[in-house]
């Protein structure tokens, strides 16, 4: 079963989308989602209400399960009337250039005559080094090695829940042109606090103009937040170590 977007052609010319399942412009969706019901049929009947008062008619649900004797995991599949115009969706495009390794390496060696100092950690109670060991760690990821592989690049990693204090007074010590934040856990938002706490800390404490790049990465961030955030940049899921080291050179090695 497909859920990719197939498009259709008004008479105006303008692309507009909607889902398909079945059939082409069938508007078929799946969507996933616990309540905090025990599994039986008036469990099963509040996820459909739900699903209709979400637009979803008809719907039906493909799968239920008890997940303990108090919640219940949905899976429900119908159809919605929504349309789609892609040209209205706002988005964070890439502006520089990927570079391999050996291009990162020329770039800040002519550029930064030194190496560059890169400062990672996860920030606040989160534990979860997945993100940021896959960009610092030599082993890399999706095929890439990390940031330790470049020769022009000092990585200091400080592991998981690093208090943002620790983190900034690290930074100064080591005199860190960009600091990395990697940030899994989402609860009550808690990426979008820890965040705003690091970057009104490095702006009290560096002279305006001269703190490192801030950088935070997420499978939960919206890259547009930047501004709201207080940070240089956002990078989502699936990011690799190729595209941090090619931001790295065209924010910080000048033209």
């Amino acid at each position: 079963m497909s859920t990719q977007p197939m498009s259709t052609e008004p008479a105006e010319g303008k692309r507009i989308v909607r889902p398909y399942g079945d059939t082409t412009g069938d508007g078929m969706v799946q969507l996933s989602f616990t309540l905090p019901l025990t599994h039986d049929k008036r469990a099963e009947g509040a996820a459909l209400q739900l699903a209709n008062k979400m637009g979803m008619d008809p719907a039906m649900v493909v799968h239920a399960k008890a997940m303990g004797p108090d919640f219940t995991f949905f899976v429900v599949y119908g159809a919605v009337n929504h349309l789609v115009d892609p040209s209205t969706v706002n988005v964070v495009e890439r502006e520089y250039p990927l570079l391999s390794a050996k291009e990162v390496n020329g770039a800040l060696k002519r550029g930064l005559r030194r190496p560059l100092v890169v400062v990672g950690a996860c920030i606040g109670t989160d534990a979860h080094t997945v993100g940021i060991d896959a960009i610092l760690n030599i082993k890399g990821f999706a095929g890439e090695k990390g940031l330790e592989y470049y020769s022009e690049i000092k990585v200091v990693n400080m592991g998981a829940q690093v208090l943002v204090p620790e983190l900034v007074e690290r930074s100064r010590a080591e005199k860190a042109d960009a600091v990395l934040v990697s940030q899994v856990v989402t609860q009550r938002d808690a990426h979008l606090h820890n965040t705003r706490e690091m970057s009104a800390a490095f702006n009290e404490a560096y002279p305006a103009g001269l703190k490192p790049l801030l950088v935070v990465g997420g499978p939960r961030f919206d890259e547009t937040m930047t501004a709201r955030l207080g940070v240089d940049r956002i990078f989502g899921k699936g990011t690799t170590p190729g595209e941090v080291a090619s931001y790295l050179v065209h924010a910080l090695v000048p033209a």
